[in-house]
């Protein structure tokens, strides 16, 4: 009797959110147009080359249409999807396969494990810009997607000022052209569309562009959003998820660092899952449930544990440990020799460092993509005293943490938990200091 009273409740949780002991839960999503709770970024996109040399000149689009009368004529593309476009012209003999074995280097990524299409798909969103015969600045995308410009509209292209904040939300409203293109899923090759933003920012004579559509998937009565890539484009390989829940009032936009990126964490009711990223030919949101608690399980968020690495001292070449550091905090400044920002904070960094108690606090500093010779330099012009670990292809330290951008900081605390994220100048001192008072 107990045996069929069991059986008939995991069989109702299999129905509705799965049996207790399932660990992977693949979440169905829904796209929406626009940003939804997020904030989004813009990219530049540039026409094609003229070089008769370029690698790429057989991957542009052909199309016909353009207006007779314009001048300086430029044609591109914006690609929806940048690993379905490289991937198919490996295929069709477009690029090379040294050029198509970098790109799978640089960008981590195997092909063949998320279903992408050889066949040929159109992926890609044409555009032409020139001057009008009164000189104006015009453009046409190619809207139907079908090469041909001249079953297109001609617009002017939206300014903006690149010293005033840019509201994406209002311009997708009065700018976005609803564009179609083709998607790979379910093994079949299907005709979507989206918002495109294109905008022009005149006083540096570039383009920029997003995608304004995100997606929607929901897990034991919770709302989950989902972002692409910051709208750059719609490959969802580079997720950033959020609790629709977790946002305080109605039109709320989430803090970008609130933001879930894949292989991180999400916390629901008592449960603590890992993002495992969108499979985009199955068009599901993926989750991994979590045994263990959040103070055992590395991530770069707050509250986790902060990712083991090993490396030298570029200095005394001493070997340098996260458990080698427990009992103190510690401040881990990932940066670079020819970032700004990160030199403007070192005048901070000395005077801290210089002041504070070292058997209870710590700053390393991770170097990535400078020179050798560049760090000698700045660790005499700027005294650096701390110790400084170059992050390489044998340490990895970079890659673990999955920085994408100098500077950016973790504090620890004395168990190797992280506590706050990117704290500069007064904002750090003040942290470190509240810390070490408790």
């Amino acid at each position: 009797m107990k045996f069929s009273v069991v059986l008939l409740f995991c069989i109702y949780l299999l129905l509705t959110q799965g049996c207790s002991n399932e660990k992977i839960f693949k979440l169905p999503i829904t796209f929406q147009e626009g940003y939804g709770p997020f904030d989004s970024a813009m990219v530049g996109i540039s026409p094609y080359s003229d070089n008769e040399n370029d690698p790429w000149k057989k991957t542009h689009l052909k199309t016909s249409g353009i207006p007779k009368n314009w001048t300086d004529v430029k044609i591109g593309d914006v690609d929806t999807d940048i690993y379905q476009s490289v991937y198919q012209n490996y295929y069709l003999g477009n690029i090379t396969k040294e050029r198509y074995e970098e790109l799978q280097k640089t960008w981590g990524w195997e092909p063949d494990s998320i279903n992408l299409s050889k066949k040929p798909i159109k992926s890609k969103i044409a555009f032409v810009f020139g001057k009008d015969s009164v000189g104006e600045l015009q453009m046409i995308v190619d809207a139907n997607n079908n090469h041909d410009f001249s079953d297109d509209d001609i617009f002017k292209p939206t300014e903006v000022n690149p010293k005033r904040n840019i509201n994406n939300d209002s311009l997708v409203k009065s700018s976005a052209i609803k564009v179609s293109f083709e998607q790979f899923s379910n093994d079949k090759i299907i005709q979507v569309s989206a918002p495109l933003l294109i905008v022009h920012m005149k006083q540096y004579n570039i383009f920029l562009s997003n995608f304004a559509q995100y997606a929607t998937a929901r897990f034991q009565g919770e709302e989950i959003a989902i972002s692409s890539n910051n709208f750059t484009n719609l490959s969802y390989d580079k997720v950033g998820i959020i609790k629709v829940g977790d946002l305080s009032e109605k039109g709320d936009k989430a803090d970008f660092q609130s933001l879930i990126a894949k292989n991180e964490f999400l916390e629901i009711e008592n449960g603590i899952y890992k993002n495992l990223g969108v499979k985009k030919n199955e068009n599901v949101l993926v989750l991994e449930k979590m045994d263990l608690p959040k103070s055992k399980l590395p991530s770069t968020q707050i509250g986790f544990k902060a990712y083991d690495f090993s490396g030298d001292d570029f200095k005394t070449k001493t070997p340098i440990t996260l458990d080698s550091l427990k009992g103190k905090y510690v401040f881990l400044d990932f940066w670079a020799t020819w970032c700004g920002p990160c030199i403007q904070e070192m005048p901070n960094l000395t005077d801290l460092y210089e002041n504070i108690d070292k058997s209870k606090f710590e700053i390393i500093g991770i170097v990535g993509d400078s020179p050798v010779e560049d760090l000698e330099k700045m660790i005499i012009k700027h005294s650096i005293s701390w110790p400084q670990i170059i992050s390489n292809d044998s340490n990895k330290i970079k890659e673990t943490y999955g920085i994408g951008g100098y500077p950016t900081t973790f504090l620890l605390n004395p168990n190797g938990i992280i506590v706050a994220k990117n704290l500069r100048g007064k904002e750090l001192e003040k942290k470190v200091t509240d810390l070490m008072n408790e």
